[in-house]
């Protein structure tokens, strides 16, 4: 089976993730990285392939919606919100995408899967969440761009956009009138985007999905 490796700038705060998918029968390793820095990024990507193995799969999922009125919002944040959302996934899909072209294999071979999670503001830019929506779009440029680039190379590049609340701990804290919808499978739940992208992932090369949308049944779009 696959080992997950599960990355963020804090070490101690995977440690829970790490125990659940370890309780649940699978194999995860933690490292920290700073997803913008350019550094961190290689020396990730190098120290997982060195100690790990090849990386077959890779999900970028970093959010950055931070809710604010155009004529109040700053250039740091605007630009805060850029790099975690948009330029971190140009860092860590570029440095995958390289070592998974470098790789040998059978000709006409899947080399590995490349998957980036958009949001509602990938298509389009609601009020109040310009910077969120800037950054969404595009992403979902840089992944239609490296899969015309990189799928006659035999990597599966996808786009997937998440329309709604997940069923995550920040949800049940901030927004407990949304978390209550989850009795009625109103909101997404976790695992069940895990079976969506394993799907991706899974596709044979003559019928590779590279867009498509997940939502609750009840959520309006």
């Amino acid at each position: 089976g696959y080992v997950a490796c599960v990355t963020r700038r804090s070490l101690d705060k995977l440690q829970p993730l790490v125990a659940q998918i370890e309780s649940d029968g699978g194999a995860a390793r933690a490292f920290a990285c700073d997803a913008r820095k350019e550094d961190e990024v290689v020396a990730l990507v190098d120290g997982i392939e060195s100690t790990i193995g090849p990386i077959e799969v890779m999900v970028f999922n970093i959010g950055a919606n931070v809710p604010e009125s155009i004529l109040s919002e700053t250039a740091r944040k605007y630009f805060k919100v850029w790099e975690m959302a948009c330029f971190s996934g140009f860092l860590n899909g570029r440095e995958v995408a390289k070592r998974m072209v470098a790789r040998e294999a059978a000709a006409g071979a899947h080399k590995g899967t490349i998957i980036f999670t958009g949001a509602t503001a990938s298509l389009r830019g609601a009020a109040n969440f310009g910077a969120f929506s800037g950054a969404k779009m595009a992403l979902r440029a840089l992944a239609q761009s490296m899969a015309r680039e990189l799928g006659p190379q035999g990597i599966h590049v996808a786009h997937v956009v998440v329309d709604g609340a997940i069923d995550t701990e920040f949800i049940r804290s901030n927004f407990p009138e949304r978390y209550a919808l989850k009795a009625d499978d109103g909101i997404l739940n976790p695992d069940h985007i895990a079976d969506t992208y394993w799907m991706l992932h899974s596709q044979p090369r003559d019928a590779w999905t590279h867009e498509l949308d997940i939502r609750p049944w009840s959520e309006k779009f």
